[in-house]
C-alpha cells in the first residue's frame, strides 16, 4: 500500500520542490498549509483570516488562530506555536494580529501550516480561554481546532487530571489536545507518526467530532479526521491531476469535510472525508489512513471538482446574502426544476429516484423528516402529497422522531429534508430508519454532504449556495422539490391527470409571480417602519398556508429576535384569541381557496376584539381589503403552491424588521448555518 501511496503522491506532485495547498475546512475550521512555497508570516494570516470571513455569516461568537512563532535558531526548528484568540466578530481577531509586535510579519516561511477556527459557543460562554484553537500545556506542544461534541468529555477530563493534566477552560474540546499529549508522553517507541497518534486519540473520542491537528513535535504537518460532522480537503498543486482517486491505508493489525464557499476561491480540487478517515500530510504527501476495512466499503476517496464559482457567494449589490437570497428565488425555483418538468409533456423525471420509483410506490407510508425550515418544507407539502399519492404522509420534527423512538417499518419510505445534507438530528434519523430497513430519500442542497451520499436516493434541489443564516431560497426549492415528486408518482393516475396539469401550469408561471410579489418590497418596507418596535406578532392561517405561518414566524424570530408565533386560524378561540386586542400586532394569511371562507371568520373574531389585521390576500378580494388594517395583494395561484408565494413577503418584512432593529441580518446570535450537533 505504501508503494501505491508514492505512486499516487508522485502523480499530483505533491512531493518536494513542488506545490501542495491543501485546505482543510468545516463549519467554523479553516486551515492552510503552504509546502516549499514561500509566504511571508502576514501572507499566511491573511489567508486565515480571509477564509474565517467567508464562514463568518454563520453567526459564531469568537475566533482564533494558530501558526508558528519565530524561529528558536538558525537549524529552522519553531519554539512553539502562537496562538492568537479573541471574542466577537472575526474583524476583532484581525485586528488583535497586527497589535503584536513579537509575530514578526514579513517573516518568510517556506512551508507552513496555519489554523483557524470561529466557535459557536456549546460549552462555556464566549470567551477568549474558550476560543479555539484548544492546547495540550503552557508549551502550546499539541494544539487542536473542533467542530461537533464530545459527550465523554467529562470521564476523559476526569481521567487526564488524575494524571497530573490541568485544564483551563469550561469546553468540551480541550480533553482532545490534552489527550494526544498523554498518549505522546507515554508512547512505547521514540518514534511515533502524527496519524497514529490522532488514530489513538479518536479511539477514546464519543460523539460528533471534525478535527485538525497542528504539533510542535511535527513541524509543517497536517493532520485531520471527522465522525459524525463533515470535512472536506481542497487539493492544489502545480501539476495536472493525472489520478482522481487516493487509495486508503489501513492498520495491518486492526488496532486502533453548505461547506465549500471558503476553499471555492482557491481550488476547486476536492476531497469529501467519510467518518474515521484521517487525512495527513507530512513533507508535502496527502495520504489517508483508517484504522480498518470495513466490509463493502470503497477502499479509495475519489478527488471531486466543485462546479460554484466565487461570485456565487458574494453579496453584489444587496446589503446582506439574506437579501439577495430572497431576490434570487425566481432563479432558485427554476433551477429546481431546470432539465425535470417538461412542459411541453407535462412529464415530471426526478432522475435521483426514478431508479427507486416502482419501490417507492409500493410503499404503505411516506415520512418527512426534518428540523426548522424544513420541517417547513414538509409540512407545506403534506396536504398535495396526500393528494397525489394517495398515501398516508407523517412529517416529523428529527429531535422528536428520535425522542420518540418512532415505529418505522421496511414498508415506508423517509424523506430526509435538509439545506446542507449535515444536519446532526435528521442524520441520526436517517440511521435509525435505514436501521430499520426504510428506504431513505434524501432532500439537500449541497452535493457531497453526509445525507446526500447515505441516503438510499434523492433530489439535490438545486438553489444554488445558500449564505444567510436564516433559509429562504432553500425552502421554497424544497417545497417545489417535494412537489415535483408528488407530479412523478401520479402520473399513471388517470384521475389526477387534470389536477397535474393545473399544478405543472403554476410551476411553470411561479418564476414570473415570485418576481411579482418582489415589486412589493418598498411596501413591505413601510409596514415593517410600524411594526419594528413591537415585542411581539402573530401569524395566522390554515390549510396550505398554515406552514407559511409557521415558517414566516421562524424567520421574524432568527432575526429580529422579536417574540413571534405561527398560528392554525382553526385553533383561535382554542387559546390565541385571548391575545388579541388592539396593541397585538396580527398578520393573517387568506387566500381565495378552500379554506377562505373559515378564514374569513377568524379575521371577524379578530376584528371584533379591535385587532388590527395586516392581511396578505389575494389582488381584487374587496371584502377583505375592507376588514384590514393594511393588505398585500399578492397575485394567485393554485392552492397548492401558494405557500411559496405568500411566504415571500414575510421573508421580506423579517429582513426589514432586523435592519431597522440594528441587528446583523446574516449573523444571528446564537445560531449557525449548518446544525451539525443534537
Amino acid at each position: 500500500m505504501s508503494r501505491i501511496r508514492e505512486q499516487f503522491c508522485k502523480k499530483i506532485g505533491l512531493r518536494s520542490l513542488t506545490i501542495c495547498s491543501p485546505f482543510l475546512f468545516l463549519a467554523g475550521i479553516f486551515a492552510y498549509l503552504n509546502y516549499r512555497v514561500p509566504r511571508t508570516r502576514k501572507e499566511i494570516f491573511e489567508t486565515l483570516v480571509k477564509g474565517l470571513q467567508r464562514l463568518e455569516y454563520r453567526g459564531y461568537d469568537s475566533a482564533g488562530i494558530g501558526v508558528d512563532g519565530p524561529k528558536k535558531s538558525d537549524s529552522g526548528d519553531t519554539s512553539y506555536i502562537c496562538l492568537i484568540k479573541k471574542r466577537g466578530k472575526v474583524k476583532a481577531l484581525d485586528e488583535e494580529l497586527y497589535k503584536n509586535d513579537s509575530t514578526d510579519l514579513e517573516t518568510e516561511l517556506d512551508t507552513h501550516f496555519g489554523i483557524a477556527h470561529t466557535r459557536w459557543a456549546t460549552h462555556g460562554e464566549p470567551s477568549a480561554v474558550n476560543c479555539h484553537p484548544h492546547r495540550s500545556d503552557k508549551n502550546n506542544e499539541f494544539v487542536v481546532i473542533h467542530n461537533g461534541i464530545i459527550t465523554n468529555y467529562k470521564e476523559l477530563r476526569k481521567y487526564l487530571i488524575s494524571k497530573g493534566y490541568e485544564f483551563e477552560s469550561e469546553t468540551d474540546t480541550e480533553v482532545i489536545p490534552k489527550l494526544i499529549k498523554y498518549v505522546y508522553d507515554n508512547r512505547e517507541n521514540d518514534y511515533v507518526s502524527f496519524s497514529t497518534l490522532v488514530e489513538l486519540v479518536i479511539q477514546q473520542l464519543e460523539g460528533a467530532f471534525a478535527l485538525v491537528f497542528k504539533s510542535v513535535h511535527f513541524p509543517g504537518e497536517a493532520v485531520a479526521t471527522r465522525r459524525g460532522s463533515p470535512l472536506l480537503i481542497g487539493v492544489r498543486s502545480k501539476y495536472e491531476l493525472s489520478t482522481e482517486q487516493i487509495p486508503i491505508q489501513y492498520n495491518s493489525n486492526g488496532k486502533s469535510p453548505r461547506a465549500s464557499n471558503a476553499i471555492i476561491e482557491h481550488t476547486n480540487k476536492v476531497i469529501y472525508l467519510q467518518d474515521d478517515d484521517i487525512a495527513a500530510v507530512a513533507e508535502g504527501k496527502l495520504s489517508l489512513h483508517r484504522m480498518s476495512r470495513c466490509a463493502g466499503e470503497d477502499p479509495v476517496r475519489a478527488i471531486q471538482t466543485l462546479q460554484m464559482e466565487l461570485q456565487q457567494i458574494m453579496k453584489g449589490n444587496f446589503k446582506a446574502f439574506m437579501q439577495k437570497e430572497i431576490f434570487e428565488q425566481p432563479e432558485s425555483v427554476f433551477n429546481t426544476m431546470r432539465g425535470r418538468i417538461c412542459f411541453d409533456t407535462n412529464t415530471v423525471v426526478l432522475g435521483g429516484l426514478k431508479d427507486h420509483l416502482k419501490e417507492i410506490r409500493r410503499c404503505r407510508r411516506l415520512i418527512l423528516i426534518g428540523c426548522g425550515t424544513s420541517f417547513h418544507a414538509g409540512v407545506a407539502t403534506r396536504q398535495i402529497l396526500e393528494e397525489l399519492t394517495e398515501l398516508p404522509v407523517m412529517v416529523e420534527l428529527a429531535s422528536d422522531f428520535l425522542d420518540r423512538i418512532t415505529p418505522v417499518f421496511r414498508d415506508d419510505v423517509c424523506f430526509l429534508i435538509s439545506q446542507s445534507g449535515e444536519t446532526a438530528d435528521t442524520l441520526m434519523a436517517l440511521r435509525y430508519c435505514q436501521g430499520r430497513g426504510a428506504l431513505t430519500v434524501g432532500v439537500t442542497n449541497t452535493v457531497g454532504s453526509s445525507i446526500s451520499r447515505e441516503t438510499d436516493c434523492g433530489v439535490h434541489i438545486n438553489a444554488g449556495p445558500e449564505i444567510g443564516v436564516a433559509s429562504t431560497k432553500a425552502y421554497t426549492s424544497q417545497f417545489v422539490a417535494l412537489t415535483m415528486f408528488g407530479l412523478m408518482m401520479s402520473e399513471d393516475r388517470i384521475s389526477l391527470q387534470k389536477r397535474r396539469l393545473e399544478i405543472i401550469n403554476g410551476l411553470r408561471m411561479l418564476p414570473g409571480l415570485i418576481k411579482e410579489v418582489l415589486t412589493l418590497d418598498d411596501k413591505i418596507r413601510s409596514i415593517a417602519d410600524e411594526l419594528y418596535q413591537q415585542r411581539s406578532l402573530l401569524v395566522m392561517g390554515r390549510g396550505y398556508n398554515y406552514a407559511t405561518c409557521l415558517e414566516g414566524a421562524l424567520k421574524i424570530k432568527e432575526i429580529t429576535y422579536m417574540h413571534s408565533e405561527g398560528i392554525l386560524a382553526g385553533e383561535l378561540k382554542h387559546g390565541p384569541l385571548a391575545l388579541i386586542d388592539k396593541h397585538m400586532p396580527v398578520i393573517m394569511i387568506i387566500m381565495r381557496d378552500a379554506c377562505y371562507t373559515k378564514c374569513h371568520n377568524a379575521l371577524q373574531q379578530v376584528t371584533a376584539r379591535q385587532g388590527r389585521p395586516i392581511i396578505l390576500c389575494c389582488q381584487d378580494d374587496p371584502e377583505i381589503t375592507r376588514n384590514a388594517y393594511k393588505t398585500i395583494e399578492l397575485p394567485q395561484t393554485v392552492d397548492c403552491l401558494q405557500g411559496i408565494i405568500s411566504v415571500i413577503p414575510l421573508q421580506l418584512m423579517s429582513f426589514h424588521l432586523a435592519v431597522l432593529r440594528g441587528y446583523d441580518v446574516d449573523c444571528p446570535r446564537n445560531l449557525a448555518k449548518s446544525v451539525t450537533v443534537e
